[in-house]
């Protein structure tokens, strides 16, 4: 089990490599975008303006388990008293661009992915490099639930949150179409992230960056900061904060466990040698 003498290039090299990547990723997304620019009613109509409408699937997901838990009505969404505005001669144009750059970058994330395996792929072991099918495949699932969760979770419940929340019944929500819509990015994105962090912790704790322990340790503090955040995107019911909370909890303890399976082996290769 040897590396690949990395010696073979220089610094130069490594940099004109990682140029490479950076371009390849771009045009990779570039084409995306322009596939989703020919699409882009639907996707304005039905995908980022569905979170408005309270016949959304998630709206009546939540209607339907009020129902079943014996909460009659309370927790479904009868109306959401708000409207968008563009107030940006140039709004609109540059809403669809970066609506179009944001989508091209979620389609194209498993070719990125690829496409950083080969950057890093020399400085691993044999065998780890023919692991990069798995490694593909896993990341890219992991993102799109993250994405998945920030849309059908995150987006309606903020949406739901902000819309009927009000200071006082003189003010009407009237909503930005760029602050709207700087909150369908936000969601999807952090949370597409936020479902890496397993292979992220994979990564960190081959590197001795992280260990079980110091997670454990941590383990308190990331609880809280969870439970914070799920009560900042959800309306101030139990029941929804659990919905948004639990996920990026299990999340927390799969980065733990697998942290834990790396240092075992780091530890039983250690002792061997």
């Amino acid at each position: 089990m040897t590396k690949k003498n990395l010696n073979e290039m220089s610094f130069l090299d490594h940099l004109e490599e990682l140029r490479w990547l950076l371009v390849r990723s771009t045009i990779a997304v570039i084409i995306m975008a322009t596939v989703t620019f020919f699409i882009s009613d639907y996707v304005f109509d039905t995908i980022i303006f569905g979170p408005t409408h309270t016949d959304f699937i998630t709206y009546r997901f939540f209607c339907d388990l009020s129902h079943y838990v014996g909460f009659k009505d309370s927790i479904c969404v009868e109306s959401l008293p708000f409207i968008i505005q563009n107030t940006d001669m140039e709004g609109q144009v540059n809403i669809l661009v970066w609506i179009c750059i944001t989508a091209g970058f979620i389609l194209a994330f498993p070719y990125i992915l690829y496409l950083l395996w080969r950057f890093i792929s020399p400085a691993l072991y044999e065998k780890e490099r023919k692991n990069a099918k798995l490694f593909i495949f896993v990341a890219s699932v992991l993102f799109f639930l993250g994405v998945l969760f920030g849309y059908f979770v995150v987006i309606p419940m903020s949406v739901n949150f902000f819309a009927t929340f009000k200071v006082s019944d003189v003010v009407k929500n009237q909503f930005s179409l760029d602050s709207y819509i700087g909150l369908i990015k936000t969601s999807v994105i952090a949370s597409g992230l936020f479902f890496e962090m397993p292979i992220i912790i994979y990564f960190l704790t081959k590197l001795g960056l992280v260990t079980p322990q110091f997670l454990r340790k941590y383990w308190k503090y990331a609880v809280v900061i969870i439970l914070i955040v799920a009560a900042i995107v959800t309306p101030p019911d139990v029941v929804s904060q659990l919905i948004v909370a639990i996920p990026m909890l299990l999340i927390y303890e799969a980065s733990i466990f697998i942290s834990v399976l790396v240092y075992k082996k780091q530890q039983k290769v250690g002792s061997v040698n």
